[in-house]
């Protein structure tokens, strides 16, 4: 459908015949594509939208033959988070999104204890002006988050477009994730697919669980790429699902879990009897050695599948090559 636009108001086609009848939201929604339909619902129930000078509040108020409606787009808000100029390795940009491989360290989105220093406040230093908005605030628009001191790489929109069409991707389970994580112990068998469900632990409300009873259907397929003397592994990690903490936790239920993980490694340790200052080192590798390492999804608006691909940050290739020394 064709529109025209005079500053910010947008001004919808006469309706026609054949459309009579339709709800309101869902006929602007096809008259703007750019826009998410929760955010025009918003915008009718705010009383930006009108009919022949009358403001419409009615989301579901049937259109008729010869209506033509006025929506006010309000200028997008400043974000509350503030612009920091953080550096980023930005893989790729275009105007709809962008891909960012992020480094272990880094919070994803500011949070109480953590409101600066974030991916956000760098995305909105480095996006500046080129964010239309996502639900009429300037901000980035988060699709999936990783763990802080899980590195690499994430998606983020920069409208409302993008954002919806990411984010009906990342439920329908089609994003493409490939992660890597270094592991004590073997698993085994070396390959499968772990599936049980994952929740809120009963024991500790801090840490994520797999449950006999409730928490969400979780499934993580892996294979394991080399194995160093009996003591770790390196294993390839691809999500079905996406839930908090899911490799995570997924491989500790089986035995094998990650060095660095402070909060699911358990008693695991490394005992193999390499010198003093191997075991030292392996044990006490500073946060979780899990890196996303692949992620592929279709573009917002070309329609073609992208797929990015990003080395191990040094960290864990340092960590790699002293398990390959023992």
């Amino acid at each position: 459908m064709k529109e025209t636009k005079e500053d910010n108001i947008l001004t919808t086609p006469v309706v026609a015949a054949a459309e009579e009848g339709r709800r309101l939201d869902k006929y602007l929604s096809d008259c703007f594509p750019e826009m998410s339909r929760s955010r025009l619902q918003k915008l009718i129930t705010e009383g930006n939208v009108s009919a022949d000078e009358v403001v419409v509040v009615d989301n579901a108020r049937k259109i008729k033959a010869g209506d033509s409606f006025q929506v006010f787009v309000p200028e997008a808000e400043d974000a509350v988070p503030q612009a920091e100029d953080i550096p980023l390795d930005v893989v790729y940009e275009d105007n709809d999104l962008l891909v960012v491989n992020k480094p272990a360290g880094m919070t994803v989105h500011p949070a109480p204890g953590s409101r600066s220093g974030t991916l956000v406040n760098a995305l909105l230093f480095h996006c500046r002006n080129s964010l239309s908005g996502i639900g009429g605030v300037r901000r980035p628009g988060i699709v999936h988050r990783i763990d802080k001191d899980t590195s690499g790489l994430l998606v983020v929109a920069k409208n409302d477009k993008a954002h919806g069409c990411l984010c009906e991707q990342f439920a329908e389970h089609s994003v493409e994730r490939t992660y890597y994580a270094v592991v004590y112990g073997i698993p085994n068998p070396l390959s499968g697919r772990i599936e049980g469900n994952i929740g809120r632990s009963p024991y500790d409300r801090k840490k994520m669980a797999v449950l006999k009873n409730g928490g969400r259907f979780a499934a993580t397929n892996y294979k394991t790429q080399e194995v160093f003397q009996m003591t770790a592994a390196l294993v390839q990690c691809r999500l079905e699902t996406g839930r908090t903490h899911q490799i995570r936790v997924h491989m500790s239920s089986i035995g094998c879990p990650l060095i660095g993980d402070k909060v699911y490694e358990k008693a695991h340790k490394s005992t193999h009897p390499a010198t003093p200052e191997v075991r030292k080192y392996i044990n006490s590798f500073p946060r979780q050695a899990l890196h996303a390492a692949t992620l592929g999804f279709i573009h917002p608006s070309t329609g073609k599948f992208l797929k990015f691909e990003t080395d191990f940050p040094e960290d864990m290739v340092g960590l790699l090559s002293v398990l390959r020394g023992v």
